[in-house]
């Protein structure tokens, strides 16, 4: 499987959750579509790309569960997110309600609204080690007050690559009237999902990540009831349209300027890769080797698992604590003398080191990562235990 990617052979790559990895063949339809852009921009752009968008979006609808009409693609889920906060009608002293397990670009622009609006963004703690999703609930709504008005949670989180019980939330915050807002980045690909069982008002992934298309693919999907009091985050030809379709949503958001869509288009390609390699098999497999590795790497670092080793809170990756003060120099060690990307992140006065493990990876890989480790733990004093 590794000879089907384009991933440099003398690195050992860890680190598919960050930007993912594209196979050969997906690469291949995107410079395509790059190819026929170039060969007739105008007629592309101009009459061929709302048909391969429409194209584009119907498999990736029934991937993840919902209508093609209710989302659009975006780069990634910043766009995404920056595109709900721009439209959200909240006042000061409303409270917006998060978890402290959130990436830190999502928690930079609910800091960023919050201080151009004076409403408040409630980071409620979860502890570490988790104990069961019971726990995570119970945590979180600790964190609602009558000023909460918008739930905003990742339903897997970067630094600590756990599964959050996105279903329970979305489902008690109806029961109170609350916006749900969900940072899905790494789940498409990743875990199984169905936006319309989830039941989300907002729901943001990425399709560069674990789905492996191209970089600069995503979607945000939004709930019909909200759909046309979303602002574009670009105003162009889309608002109000000489030539207007039949949604509104779709017109203000699917046509915001000149781009190079062709990573959306090349979706179909992506999604009959996962198919044809049997890919619900290879995620399951995966997934067994995250977990048979995850207590031999807390020993060789004398630390302890954040969750039960089980399906319930860990996919395809999984952050081991590790005793270091220097996670940058951690890190660069790791690549710059043993050739093993792997991100080390700080979060919440802990470092975690999160190796993801995909179709390419092996046993093997995980391995070269505890040989270097030990090496490390012998000859410098970046860890301690």
């Amino acid at each position: 499987m590794k000879s089907q990617f384009l991933l440099d052979p003398s690195i050992t790559f860890l680190n598919h959750g960050s930007f993912g990895a594209c196979p050969k063949l997906v690469f291949k339809a995107y410079q395509d579509f790059q190819l026929e852009l170039e060969a007739d921009p105008v007629l592309f752009i101009q009459k061929k790309l709302p048909v391969y968008l429409k194209q584009a979006k119907a498999p990736l609808a029934a991937f993840i569960g919902c209508e093609k009409e209710d989302f659009f693609f975006t780069p990634n889920p910043t766009f995404a997110i920056n595109t709900i906060m721009r439209s959200l009608k909240l006042q000061a002293g409303d409270e917006i309600l998060s978890t402290n397990h959130e990436y830190g670009a999502m928690d930079r622009t609910w800091n960023f609204y919050c201080k151009n609006t004076g409403v408040k963004y409630i980071r409620q703690p979860i502890t570490l080690p988790i104990i069961s999703k019971q726990q995570i609930l119970e945590e979180f709504w600790k964190g609602y007050t009558p000023k909460t008005k918008v739930v905003f949670i990742n339903q897997i989180s970067s630094a600590t690559a756990l599964i959050f019980p996105v279903k329970e939330i979305c489902d008690h915050a109806k029961e109170l009237g609350l916006i749900t807002i969900i940072d899905g980045a790494h789940v498409p690909g990743h875990i199984d999902l169905n936006i319309t069982q989830l039941n989300p008002d907002f729901y943001t992934g990425t399709l560069h990540k674990w789905m492996l298309a191209p970089k600069g693919s995503s979607f945000l999907y939004v709930k019909k009831e909200f759909q046309n009091s979303i602002d574009p985050l670009i105003v162009s030809w889309g608002y109000e349209s000489v030539m207007p379709s039949d949604s509104q949503f779709l017109d203000y958001h699917e046509y915001q300027g000149t781009n190079d869509h062709s990573a959306y288009l090349c979706t179909p390609q992506v999604i009959q890769f996962l198919d044809e390699n049997k890919w619900t098999l290879i995620s399951k497999a995966c997934k067994t080797i995250v977990q048979d590795n995850y207590q031999r790497f807390c020993n060789l670092l004398n630390t302890q698992p954040i969750c039960p080793i089980t399906d319930e809170f860990l996919g395809q990756m999984a952050s081991i604590p590790v005793k270091t003060t220097q996670a940058l120099a951690l890190k660069e060690l790791l690549y710059n003398t043993y050739k093993i990307q792997i991100p080390v992140m700080p979060l919440n006065d802990a470092v975690y080191i999160r190796y993801s493990i995909n179709a390419y990876n092996t046993q093997e890989d995980l391995d070269v990562l505890y040989n270097a480790l030990q090496d490390i733990i012998k000859t410098t004093d970046l860890i301690s235990v």
